[in-house]
């Protein structure tokens, strides 16, 4: 009984797009700063480091959710378990 959803290959492409979108304005607006090259750098590495800085955020909450998820999952089972051996010991 999963619960799961899949993405459509729409939703999917609008991410990638929106994501190469945003990286290409936040690099053309580095680019086009009026500052020194060191001062760029420092931007574009900042930018790099918020960008995996999300990545692994992104992962670590999905991993949680889906640990949770099959945590539940044998609680689950084991409470089915436990409520078909009450109904034998019943009958």
């Amino acid at each position: 009984m999963s619960s799961t959803t899949k993405n459509t290959g729409a939703w999917l492409s609008f991410t990638y797009i929106f994501f190469g979108f945003a990286v290409g304005m936040m690099l053309l607006g580095i680019w086009a700063l009026p500052a020194d090259l060191w001062i760029k750098g420092y931007l574009s590495m900042a930018t790099v480091s918020m960008l995996g800085a999300a990545f692994t955020l992104a992962k670590t909450v999905r991993d949680e959710q889906e640990a949770k998820r099959f945590s539940n999952r044998i609680e689950d089972a084991k409470a089915e378990r436990l409520l078909m051996e009450v109904g034998r010991v019943a009958t």
